[in-house]
C-alpha cells in the first residue's frame, strides 16, 4: 500500500509537470504564427511615428502597400485624382486631426499606414479572420416581412445580416455612382469585449445571392484597435464578409493615394453632448472609365477602390446607404442584450421641438450622384430600424438641409431586451 501511495505522489507532479510544458509550448506556437502573420501584414517602413496614444504609424513606400499583394494588381500603376467642388462638399469650420499627426509627417512618396502590433493579434479571436466578421450566413428579408425591425418609407429588399444590429437612411435605384455625407463623431459605450459601433455610407451592388459592399465612416472597435476612440475605416467586400475584404488596409484591395491620412488612426475631438459638434466629410465617386471608386475625406484624397477587385460595383451600386452598426452576439434575440450603443448614445427623438441637434448623432448633406452625373437629395428614401426597439432614426426634413438621426442606448432605452 505505502509503495501504491509514494507512486502516486510521484506521478502527480509529473502530470503537473507535463501539462506545463504543454501550455508553453502551445504558448510559443501561437506567439510564432503572431509574428508569422505580422510579417506578413506589416510592410517595410521607411520612417515611422510613435502616437500620443500608443499606436506606431509606419511611413510605407507607396507601391509596397498592402494593396499589391492582390494577384489583380500585380502591376497597377498607382492613380491620381483632383476633385472640382460641389455644393454637398464645403468645408468644415471645425478642424479635425488624427492623433498621430501631432508626431509628424510622412515623407513624399509614401503613406502612412497604422502598425499591427502582437497584442492586436493576441486580442483577435482568430487570425485567419483578422480584420474581417468572419464566416456568416446572412437571409434577404423584404420589409413587409421583418417582424424584428421597423421600416417606413419605400419597400425594398434587405439583407439582414446576424450579429448585426443597424439603423439607417437607405435610397435604392437604377445605379448611383457616387455619394456624400457627412457624419457627426461621437464616442459611443462600448459594452462587450468583441462589440464594436460604426457611423459609416455603404454603397452595395449585388453579387449572386450575396451583396457586395465598400464602405467608409468612422468606428470605435477595441477588439481590433485596442481602445474605445472613434477611427476612421474603410472597408470592402465581394460576399457579405464572408471570405472576402476586411477593414482598411489589414488585406490586399483598397489603394491608399494620400501621405496625410491613415486609416484606422483616431480622429479627434469629438462632439459633446449640447457641446461642439464635429464631422467628416466624405464622398465617393466612380471613375466612369475603369470601375474605380474614389475616396475623399474632409478636403483630401484617401484613395480608391480598384475596379479590378470589384464585380457588380464596377458598374454601379444599386444602394446606397448611411447610418449606423452596431456589431454584437448579443443582438436581435440574444439575451441578454448588448448595452452597446449606437451613435452618441442618445435616441432622436420624433418630435422636432425638443432638439435632436447637438445630442442626437447625425448626418447631413446626404447626396447621391446618379448615371447622369446629377448630384442630388435621395428620392424616396427608407428608413430602417433592425431593432427599433434599441436604435432608432428621425429625418428632421422642417430644415433647409434635411439632417438624419439615428442611434440608441440600447438597454438604457428600457425597452431593448
Amino acid at each position: 500500500m505505502g509503495k501504491r501511495i509514494t507512486m502516486f505522489l510521484f506521478v502527480i507532479p509529473l502530470l503537473v509537470l507535463s501539462s506545463l510544458v504543454d501550455v508553453k509550448a502551445e504558448a510559443r506556437k501561437t506567439l510564432s504564427e503572431v509574428d508569422r502573420k505580422l510579417k506578413l501584414l506589416n510592410k517595410p517602413a521607411i520612417k515611422s511615428i510613435k502616437s500620443d496614444d500608443e499606436d506606431i504609424i509606419d511611413c510605407v513606400d507607396i507601391y509596397k502597400q498592402p494593396a499589391f499583394d492582390h494577384p489583380a494588381l500585380r502591376n497597377h500603376k498607382i492613380q491620381r485624382i483632383s476633385f472640382t467642388s460641389d455644393t454637398s462638399n464645403k468645408p468644415s469650420s471645425l478642424v479635425l486631426s488624427q492623433t498621430w499627426q501631432k508626431g509628424g509627417s510622412c515623407p513624399e512618396g509614401t503613406i502612412p499606414i497604422r502598425r499591427i502590433q502582437r497584442h492586436d493579434l493576441l486580442r483577435a479571436t482568430s487570425l485567419e479572420h483578422y480584420g474581417r466578421d468572419g464566416p456568416k450566413t446572412f437571409t434577404v428579408e423584404n420589409s413587409t416581412n421583418d417582424k424584428s425591425g421597423y421600416h417606413y418609407g419605400t419597400k425594398a429588399e434587405s439583407f439582414s445580416l446576424p450579429d448585426h444590429s443597424a439603423a439607417y437612411l437607405r435610397t435604392t435605384g437604377s445605379g448611383y455612382v457616387g455619394a456624400r455625407g457627412d457624419i457627426n463623431i461621437w464616442s459611443p459605450r462600448i459594452d462587450l469585449a468583441d462589440d464594436y459601433s460604426s457611423a459609416q455610407i455603404w454603397l452595395e451592388g449585388t453579387n449572386g445571392n450575396k451583396f457586395e459592399s465598400i464602405e467608409v465612416g468612422w468606428m470605435a472597435n477595441p477588439k481590433l484597435f485596442g481602445d474605445k476612440q472613434p477611427r476612421v475605416f474603410v472597408r470592402w467586400t465581394l460576399d457579405a464578409y464572408e471570405k472576402t475584404g476586411c477593414i482598411n488596409l489589414i488585406c490586399s484591395g483598397f489603394v491608399q493615394t494620400s501621405q496625410k491620412i491613415a486609416l484606422g488612426s483616431a480622429i479627434n475631438p469629438v462632439s459633446q453632448d449640447q457641446g461642439n459638434q464635429y464631422e467628416i466629410k466624405i464622398r465617393i465617386d466612380k471613375d466612369p472609365n475603369n470601375g474605380r471608386w474614389w475616396l475623399q475625406f474632409q478636403d483630401e484624397v484617401i484613395g480608391y477602390w480598384p475596379g479590378e477587385i470589384l464585380n457588380a460595383l464596377k458598374q454601379n451600386a444599386a444602394t446606397v446607404k448611411w447610418g449606423g452598426d452596431v456589431y454584437s452576439k448579443n443582438v436581435k434575440g440574444v439575451t441578454p442584450h448588448t448595452d452597446t450603443a449606437m451613435g452618441s448614445g442618445n435616441t432622436p427623438t420624433l418630435n422636432p421641438t425638443t432638439g435632436n441637434f447637438g445630442h442626437a448623432c447625425f448626418i447631413r448633406n446626404l447626396r447621391v450622384v446618379d448615371n447622369s452625373l446629377q448630384v442630388k437629395y435621395p428620392e424616396a428614401p427608407e428608413y430602417v430600424e433592425e431593432e427599433n426597439r434599441c436604435y432608432g432614426t428621425y429625418q428632421n426634413n422642417t430644415a433647409t438641409e434635411p439632417l438624419f438621426y439615428f442611434g440608441g442606448p440600447s438597454l438604457n432605452r428600457g425597452l431593448c431586451r
